[in-house]
């Protein structure tokens, strides 16, 4: 019997649907269920560009409503929506990007404290999107008109925590209070002062952290749990959240913020400090909802991928059954090598790279590369031995064998490396010399793994801490003809042309501990080869003088033939090896070089 194709689509559609039932966040006509492609061949052929939704572009004055225009105030909302990046996309596609990470997409807590949650890490309803970045329908047709241009779409989402929808009712008075506290008796009845709590200040909002739980005080003193008691604020979106599991008190872990960021115990256990709610994601219950509702938003919206906030906050065994479940029930419905990278903000690669472990996180973003190479040695003229040194630890901390049904890469070679983000003072204002951010983007291209720019780094944006460095990109107007925007494109043009700086695995060929006036001084060089294809790059990551891949009389040794000539494919000049089989290549202060075969080498 012949089945036509729109009969087996139905039947898709179908066993779909039973497999899915009951797991159905939202409207069920909401669901784009079939309708999900699998669009990556390889994460590492992607370029990634982190954009904050309401800081990119402003396409839709419909949702400007709370927008404070002062360009001093950078703590409130400010008007970029989803129409604003579908009517950029052009912007998007001249610089070379391939891959979008966008901000949270769900409704947040509007407002508190004088700050909005324009940045989406406040969530308070996870099945409904934040009306100030526009409607579901608008943010569909962004994600699709991203796929016609083959633009893939990372969303970022928060399993840790939700805004502060609640406070700890401490004096049991039925509201919100930050008062004095203490000088109660421990012994009721003792009379001695040497018995009596000292006196301290309390917030009911965001109380210090406490391993048995919040407690509540009268004037007598303790006397047991605090109570929890949500906000009914519906005019600022601080209500009691959604799903319902996450209006009962089992769903949290009550235990305040941190505040000894060294204790693991507070670190897995306590509020996020402002107040941010930390999720029992130990809770059966809260992992089926955080399973359910993240990844109904990838069948609504055919996503490519998560960056998942705040991951080392949250215990290992929940990433294992979080990842493992995600990737079935993306699988099932059609969406295979769907990208889970998390963020891990610490400087221990040991912690970091925890998080790729067999049966976890596909990768995480790069934080130890962050601190100890583009800071530590692009921006401050470290020893570029330190860059080695860091990679040399990749396969022994990071996960060496791909994720069962992930993106068919092992961890270590797919870490997403990144030169600023949103959580960090951007590169200019630690170092202000663009030829140093220039440098440093060389390096990010074609190193190994996924390369992601943070949005406004193309256009000399120098802002510092948070939220400093989260500046409306429309400032620039969006200029395409700035040096390190072209730069920038260049450079993404000649990582697309060349499989090796893509694929390959990356071997040094020289550093060194020297940083004065020495002639290799601020060298880095590095080969990229996939057995098939080969490629050279040498970096000069200071900015003194000139430098060489030469000390003392040697060159450095590369595995290319002897008699070969390799095309620098940013410059075009020709470079031979030596029949000892060494190059000796000069680069100018903050300059990269891109060798590659001369047979292979395309002029831009």
């Amino acid at each position: 019997m012949v089945v036509r194709l729109e009969q087996l689509r139905i039947l898709r559609h179908g066993i779909l649907a039973l497999a899915l039932a009951g797991c159905v966040a939202g409207d069920a006509e909401d669901l784009r269920l079939g309708e999900v492609e699998t669009h990556v061949e390889d994460w590492r052929d992607e370029v990634m560009y982190q954009l904050m939704v309401d800081r990119f572009a402003n396409g839709s004055a419909s949702n400007d409503w709370r927008v404070n225009p002062d360009d001093q105030v950078l703590t409130s909302y400010k008007g970029g929506d989803w129409q604003g990046v579908i009517d950029q996309l052009d912007y998007l596609e001249e610089l070379g990007v391939t891959a979008l990470w966008i901000s949270p997409i769900v409704r947040n807590v509007d407002t508190d404290a004088g700050i909005d949650g324009y940045h989406g890490y406040w969530a308070v309803d996870l099945e409904k999107v934040n009306p100030h970045f526009g409607d579901l329908a608008t943010l569909r047709r962004m994600v699709d008109e991203c796929h016609v241009r083959g633009i893939k779409v990372v969303l970022d989402i928060v399993t840790n925590h939700l805004g502060q929808v609640f406070y700890y009712d401490i004096n049991m008075n039925g509201s919100p209070d930050i008062s004095i506290a203490g000088g109660y008796p421990l012994n009721p009845g003792d009379p001695g002062a040497g018995s009596r709590t000292p006196v301290t200040q309390i917030t009911e909002y965001d109380p210090d952290y406490d391993s048995r739980g919040v407690q509540s005080l009268t004037s007598l003193g303790e006397a047991g749990p605090a109570p929890i008691r949500f906000f009914d604020m519906p005019e600022i979106f601080r209500i009691p959240p959604n799903p319902p599991i996450f209006q009962r008190r089992d769903a949290y872990n009550l235990r305040g913020r941190v505040i000894n960021w060294n204790d693991r115990e507070q670190v897995v256990y306590g509020d996020f400090p402002g107040g941010l709610k930390d999720l029992r994601t130990e809770n059966p219950e809260v992992r089926d909802a955080l399973i359910q509702v993240y990844s109904d938003w990838v069948l609504k919206l055919d996503l490519d991928g998560f960056r998942i906030d705040t991951v080392k906050h949250v215990e290992h065994e929940f990433w294992q059954e979080f990842a493992q479940r995600v990737r079935q029930r993306l699988s099932m419905a059609g969406k295979d090598r769907f990208l889970m990278f998390g963020e891990a903000f610490d400087g221990d690669d040991v912690l970091v790279g925890s998080y790729t472990a067999p049966g976890e996180l596909d990768s995480v973003f790069y934080f130890p590369q962050k601190f100890q190479v583009f800071d530590d040695v692009f921006a401050n003229g470290g020893p570029t031995s330190k860059i080695a040194d860091l990679h040399a630890n990749r396969p022994i901390n990071y996960g060496t064998t791909m994720q069962e049904g992930g993106i068919g890469v092992p961890p270590h070679r797919a870490l997403v490396n990144f030169v600023d983000n949103h959580d960090v003072p951007r590169f200019l204002w630690r170092q202000p010399d663009t030829r140093a951010l220039r440098a440093s983007l060389a390096f990010l291209m074609f190193e190994e793994g996924i390369p992601c720019i943070y949005y406004g780094t193309e256009q000399d944006f120098a802002g510092g801490n948070d939220p400093a460095n989260r500046e409306p990109l429309w400032w620039s107007g969006y200029a395409t003809t700035g040096e390190t925007f072209t730069y920038t494109s260049r450079l993404i043009r000649v990582r697309k042309r060349y499989e090796a700086l893509r694929r390959g695995e990356m071997v040094f060929t020289w550093t060194s501990d020297r940083t004065g006036d020495e002639e290799d001084a601020g060298v880095v060089a590095f080969e990229r080869t996939d057995g098939t294809h080969y490629a050279l790059v040498v970096i000069n990551a200071q900015g003194n003088h000139p430098s060489s891949t030469t000390f003392e009389g040697n060159a450095m040794a590369v595995n290319a033939a002897a008699g070969s000539v390799l095309a620098d494919a940013l410059t075009g000049d020709r470079f031979t090896v030596a029949a000892d089989g060494t190059v000796a290549v000069g680069v100018e202060p903050f300059q990269a070089r891109v060798l590659v075969p001369e047979a292979e080498y395309e002029a831009f």
